[in-house]
């Protein structure tokens, strides 16, 4: 018992403001598309960054050798990572110089779910590798638990990271949206690099500002980022498409993570998909951000009249609320508008209420239950594709509510997907079960279409080819009442409606 020392919490080494420029910022966890863009958004706030190397099975397995055994895969997969990247570089400099130039930035947060200790596993795992001279710094979304270690980034920095995820957002959803239906295979895949290229410059040529005032009227009135996302729409747009082909659409849900990521954490959920035939419609991170916005509002909304300057707080996260979204349009506009808009966050609590309380703020909190709802009453997608770590308390409570759902909704497609890191085949397998019905249903909406019209699919081909826009990326398939991108385009081209 003598032996024993009590639990002392990681506290890393401070990192000075004057020496923000001498080390390099590593972070990870985002589509591809992000990261690179938030590299820009470091660099033109006068900082490096370095995004970390995807996911892979090998993270996994040393997240679990180093840190509990009884973390979320999420958990598992992001530690590994760092861990991985560590022993590398301590393998190719021979020193421990890596830990002084390179410091790891994450997000934290609290509540119920894990995430809140996320940092916890990187603190063992980084004195199971006796690296604990290495610096991990965190973002509190929550702004409930700041501590001195945390980070406090300048407007230049917090706003180009905005701006970077609603670009590439707006950019992914796109690429999803053409890629099932590409003439030329890979087309969409090298639209896409050259367009995440367009937004980088834009974030690199960006104005440098120190004041937040004139940080937001600039970055909130400028057209430099619009501009850029219009030179990124020509590349989409000269993407030619059959958008005849007959593929059911599935709406990615889950846990915040296992949702965006792309690769290994999730079984390539959203390459997989496509594989099988089926277009994918992908989680966006800006609407994460409305829902944080959503839900401080529930909050100060609650403390109206017992806590001073709550109505003010209030009203005010409401305007950055509105100012998002208004963002957030004008980089879809500058796509022709193709990408998904973002649902209503009222309309998200309304149709999730019956089933899911809006203050319970784990994990996606009632955003999760109200998006498959929002999908299937206004016709977004086939089926619903929910991904949540093994265990996860805030996604198993979701899942919990969806069981209501489906007994007032029972011709929701809905596959859950118990996602540990390394049981594939099962989940795959219940997935591609799901799909098979969301398949039929496609093809079904894709007949009663042709009824509808009367139109047959060899004369759909004759009056596209009229229409020769038709086969441009950046066309926008009305939505005329049906969840398939095939179906409308029939309707369109018949002048009817489901």
């Amino acid at each position: 018992m003598n032996d024993m020392a009590a639990y002392r919490a990681y506290r890393p080494n401070p990192l000075a403001a004057s020496d923000r420029k001498n080390v390099t910022f590593l972070f990870g966890g985002l589509t591809w598309r992000a990261e690179k863009a938030i590299e820009a958004a470091f660099e033109s706030a006068g900082l490096r960054a370095r995004r970390l190397p995807a996911p892979t099975r090998e993270d996994l397995i040393r997240g679990r050798e180093l840190a509990d055994i009884g973390q979320c895969c999420p958990t598992a997969f992001v530690t590994g990572n760092l861990a991985n990247h560590l022993l590398r570089e301590r393998e190719a400099k021979g020193d421990g110089s890596f830990a002084r130039d390179q410091v790891y930035v994450t997000a934290g947060s609290c509540g119920s779910c894990r995430f809140g200790q996320y940092h916890q596993s990187y603190e063992l795992a980084l004195r199971n590798l006796g690296m604990e001279d290495f610096r991990i710094f965190l973002f509190d979304q929550s702004g409930k638990n700041k501590k001195e270690e945390d980070l406090d980034f300048g407007p230049q920095l917090l706003l180009g990271i905005a701006f970077a995820i609603m670009m590439a957002d707006a950019v992914q959803d796109l690429e999803y949206q053409l890629r099932p239906y590409e003439v030329e295979p890979g087309a969409t895949d090298r639209a896409s690099e050259a367009a995440v290229k367009e937004i980088c410059e834009a974030l690199r040529t960006r104005r440098r500002f120190d004041r937040w005032g004139s940080a937001l009227a600039w970055h909130l009135t400028t057209g430099h980022f619009v501009r850029a996302m219009r030179r990124a729409a020509r590349y989409f747009d000269r993407v030619e498409v059959d958008r005849l082909k007959v593929k059911p659409k599935v709406k990615i849900t889950g846990e915040f993570y296992l949702q965006t990521v792309e690769g290994a954490p999730n079984y390539n959920i959203h390459s997989w998909l496509e594989s099988e035939g089926a277009e994918v419609y992908p989680a966006a991170v800006t609407i994460w951000l409305d829902y944080l916005m959503r839900y401080a509002m529930q909050e100060q909304a609650d403390r109206e009249g017992l806590v001073p300057k709550s109505g003010m707080k209030r009203r005010g996260y409401a305007l950055a609320a509105r100012v998002l979204r208004r963002q957030y349009d004008s980089m879809r506009r500058a796509l022709g508008s193709t990408p998904h808009e973002l649902p209503q966050q009222s309309e998200l609590r309304d149709l999730a209420s019956p089933y899911f309380d809006a203050r319970l703020s784990g994990g996606e909190g009632d955003m999760l239950v109200g998006k498959a709802i929002w999908s299937h009453l206004h016709r977004k997608a086939h089926m619903i594709c929910e991904l949540s770590p093994y265990s996860c308390m805030p996604n198993t409570m979701s899942v919990g509510a969806m069981a209501g759902v489906l007994g007032r909704y029972p011709e929701i497609l809905y596959a859950p997907l118990e996602i540990k890191g390394d049981s594939e085949i099962h989940a795959l397998s219940r997935c591609q079960m799901v799909l098979t019905e969301a398949k039929s249903r496609a093809r079904a909406e894709y007949e009663a279409a042709l009824a509808a019209t009367g139109l047959t699919e060899e004369r759909a081909r004759e009056l596209m080819a009229a229409r020769p826009e038709m086969r441009r990326g950046l066309w926008k398939v009305p939505h005329h009442g049906a969840a398939g991108t095939a179906a409308n385009v029939i309707l369109e081209l018949g002048g009817a409606r489901l």
